[in-house]
């Protein structure tokens, strides 16, 4: 369904990064390492290399990953790409400064063994930003799962996020603009968490699986 999703409609999703993402800009430092599971055509990706960032954009659609490469060439940035599913992929332990998580939702008996998978990959004091789509979604046609088990609510993510330092979680209603695909109000669950430093810890390994 994703390849034929992605070769119909070239970028399904826009090109343009997403706004919770955007919101947290001054986070994001030049050199820092970050994952994105379920990254599609790669709008947030090559968003990410432009401001310096070494960008893993992960994705289980080769047609997606296609377009995601020749996104990057136009914007004239250098992304690294992995063809995996990512609720299957080996997560490397504290390698990222960064997981984004946009649009990534997950059948929920595998959601919090997912989630806990990324989140072991930080290095200490990294982040994960999440932004999808809320349970209350289903009473609009603006995108997303239609299943509800594969919805976001605050109580599932402080649940599967319990050993975290939960900076943000909040619940949206948005005007989406992003595509055809994403187009109209929309209920959105967005999360800024940070991997807690062990006493004594100095930040974390130096070490990154793209550099």
């Amino acid at each position: 369904m994703w390849d034929v999703r992605y070769r119909e409609d070239g970028h399904a999703y826009g090109t343009a990064p997403s706004l919770y993402l955007v919101e947290k800009k001054e986070l994001l430092k030049p050199g820092q390492c970050a994952a994105l599971p379920a990254d599609g055509s790669g709008r947030n990706a090559v968003w990410l290399a432009e401001r310096g960032l070494k960008a893993l954009s992960i994705d289980f659609s080769r047609e997606a990953q296609d377009r995601a490469r020749q996104l990057a060439a136009e914007r004239g940035v250098k992304v690294a790409f992995e063809l995996a599913d990512v609720g299957e992929w080996a997560w490397p332990a504290e390698s990222f400064d960064w997981v984004i998580s946009i649009y990534c939702h997950h059948a929920e008996e595998d959601r919090a063994r997912i989630h806990a998978a990324m989140f072991n990959s930080l290095k200490p004091g990294g982040y994960f930003l999440l932004e999808g789509f809320h349970a209350d979604q289903l009473r609009y046609q603006s995108g997303g799962p239609r299943d509800r088990s594969k919805l976001l609510t605050e109580e599932n993510l402080r649940a599967d996020f319990a050993d975290a330092e939960i900076l943000e979680v909040r619940k949206d209603l948005v005007e989406l603009n992003e595509s055809r695909l994403h187009r109209g109000p929309g209920v959105l669950m967005r999360m800024l968490a940070k991997r807690r430093m062990a006493h004594g810890d100095s930040g974390g390994i130096e070490r990154c699986v793209i550099c």
